[in-house]
């Protein structure tokens, strides 16, 4: 591990006070949160995309609220719903927000999560899909929001204005940006399919698999086959590979409060989305014992970023307290790279 970020789900409810923001009060708290992390040495601010739902949805004005604030932190998505996207508007939103924000865009996407509405994608005008999860609906777009985000020029021009032959590539284009883009894995299979593709590769809290390994073990595997099919594909660049987890450090009586959310102490088997899936344990405990268990996890050593996830929904201050106690006792032991070292590399595949 070399650089660890916060990844905000952006819960909110109706405004009654802390633990209970309105929409509003949940996209400022993202923003002041963001900004604290990066003067925290905080190496990325990653935001959760659902529909339909009290949580974060549209990414890019508070993408672009958070890179306004701050110099140094990436900032990006874990991730986007590809069902839900026309490929050509996201690309150029994400070529001018890597432009605003000088390179610092690590956008996630996926054909996401399971969410509340039924094929809601449907009601944003996608059809099409024969897949009831419309996993073949978010890979093609994805190949065509690629090849738009690399600056392949796409569309035929208008051959009054241009001339015969003359095609159009979207804009703005930021190049490099293309080195930006991660995929949501949530098999070893479609790791290994991101890693020939050529993208990053983000890992969440759950694997939908099961197959009686530990949870970091069987992430592990996932981040090897990925690495070993990026090798394969012949791709020259070093890529990025991120996994999240639940961390919160027990200080001082401050932190009492989160003994109770490290109650299980282990991994968890579920069905998410019709799939038997692996669930990742939550962390709690005093620092030392916090460095030795995440030494321990062999996806979290093996991966170049460590995401956070936090409980967005408590505030401001609960939530810098939990990266700043990251920041000064656990992760200099994990070999932390803080933000004013410059941006975070990979590492290589061979």
């Amino acid at each position: 591990m070399k650089a660890f970020g916060f990844l905000s789900f952006g819960h909110y409810g109706t405004g009654r006070g802390p633990g209970d923001p309105d929409a509003g009060a949940m996209l400022r708290d993202a923003v002041e949160i963001a900004q604290g992390a990066d003067e925290l040495g905080v190496n990325g601010a990653y935001v959760r995309v659902h529909h339909f739902a009290r949580q974060a949805a549209s990414p890019m004005p508070l993408l672009s609220a958070m890179a306004a604030r701050t110099s140094r932190i990436e900032v990006g998505t874990g991730v986007i719903d590809m069902r839900y996207e026309n490929p050509l508007y996201l690309a150029e939103e994400a070529g001018a927000l890597d432009l605003l924000s000088g390179g610092r865009v690590a956008l996630g996407v996926s054909r996401g999560s399971p969410e509340p509405a039924l094929r809601g994608w449907e009601a944003f005008g996608y059809t099409g899909s024969t897949d009831p999860r419309g996993a073949d609906l978010a890979r093609d777009k994805f190949d065509t929001f690629l090849r738009a985000v690399a600056g392949e020029r796409l569309v035929d021009a208008d051959p009054a204005q241009f001339g015969p032959g003359t095609r159009l590539r979207v804009e703005p284009h930021s190049p490099g940006l293309t080195d930006r883009i991660w995929w949501g894995a949530g098999t070893r299979d479609t790791a290994a399919w991101a890693g020939q593709v050529g993208v990053n590769l983000m890992s969440s809290t759950l694997i939908t698999e099961a197959t009686g390994e530990a949870f970091g073990d069987l992430q592990r595997e996932q981040i090897d086959r990925y690495r070993e099919a990026f090798a394969a594909a012949g791709h020259a660049r070093v890529p990025r590979v991120s996994v999240s987890r639940s961390v919160f450090p027990v200080v001082d009586g401050r932190d009492a409060m989160w003994l109770q959310m490290g109650r299980e102490g282990r991994d968890q088997i579920g069905v998410i989305d019709g799939f038997t899936s692996t669930f990742g344990r939550t962390y709690v405990g005093e620092p030392d014992a916090l460095i030795a268990e995440l030494r321990a996890d062999a996806a979290v050593q093996a991966a170049d970023t460590l995401m956070l996830t936090i409980p967005s929904q408590l505030g401001v201050e609960p939530n810098l307290r939990i990266l700043e106690n990251v920041a000064r006792h656990v992760a200099p032991a994990l070999g932390w790279v803080p933000n004013t070292e410059g941006p975070v590399t990979g590492y290589p595949t061979v």
